[in-house]
């Protein structure tokens, strides 16, 4: 029986690693079938098709045949080419963009669709490519918030976790891994308001247009909203911390 094949799928590479002296191991995030693993063989080598094309961060076409009956760990890739749009992003935006690719190496099953978490990140990685690091911050907390709600990871953000209490506007809330959303401790070093969360709830809750809503929601909010989500992130994504987030924490110290 002939191996089923899947043609000219939207991806973007994830992670790639050596399989052999001359092949490749590529984690790649596609939009109709989520995180696959592809083999790419000979991609090593100087003569391959692929050596200039299997690039993180930059928009692909992959054709592949589908392993065994399908539900094998590790496809064949047979081809890919540069969907277009923009180049490699530089400079603090690169490093961004493999946290998150780190990030979604570490969330995202195989085989499990997200397209419309597709459709984000390449909208991210887009603006990475395009825009100064100034203007990424809230698109960057846009992009966290909207993972962890495909996910399901994410509580409604208009109540309490545990009470399911409707949150006051002007009091301030804090979200941790353990309980959801609960009131601010004096200890706690970053918080947001009710009526803030409910902005954050109410923008998440525009299908389509969630993404660009949770942007503007965020921009006033992004530097409270950071280390809430990375301690939330990372719970999540277990141990050790993610690399690209030492990384950065490294150079800073530099």
């Amino acid at each position: 029986m002939a191996a089923k094949r899947v043609g000219e799928e939207p991806a973007f590479i994830l992670h790639r690693y050596d399989w052999s002296e001359s092949s490749l191991i590529l984690e790649v995030f596609t939009r109709h079938r989520g995180r696959v693993a592809l083999v790419a063989k000979g991609a090593k080598k100087h003569t391959s098709n692929f050596r200039p094309v299997l690039l993180a961060l930059q928009p692909l076409k992959v054709s592949y045949t589908l392993s065994g009956d399908g539900q094998a760990d590790i496809h064949v890739l047979k081809g890919a080419e540069w969907a277009g749009g923009h180049i490699m992003p530089m400079g603090n935006n690169l490093l961004t963009g493999l946290y998150l690719n780190e990030l979604l190496m570490r969330l995202l099953a195989r085989d499990d669709p997200y397209a419309y978490l597709f459709d984000v990140y390449g909208a991210v990685v887009k603006l990475l490519a395009t825009q100064p690091e100034e203007v990424i911050e809230p698109v960057l907390r846009a992009f966290e918030l909207i993972v962890l709600r495909e996910l399901g990871l994410l509580p409604t953000l208009h109540e309490e976790t545990l009470t399911l209490q409707p949150l006051q506007p002007e009091a301030l809330y804090v979200l941790v891994a353990e309980m959801g959303l609960r009131p601010a401790l004096d200890s706690d070093r970053a918080a947001l308001t009710g009526r803030q969360w409910g902005l954050l709830q109410q923008a998440l809750a525009q299908g389509e247009s969630a993404y660009s809503a949770t942007v503007r929601a965020c921009a006033a909010v992004a530097t409270a909203l950071k280390p809430q989500l990375r301690h939330l992130l990372q719970y999540h994504c277990g141990s050790p911390l993610l690399r690209t987030r030492q990384l950065m924490m490294d150079l800073q110290t530099l």
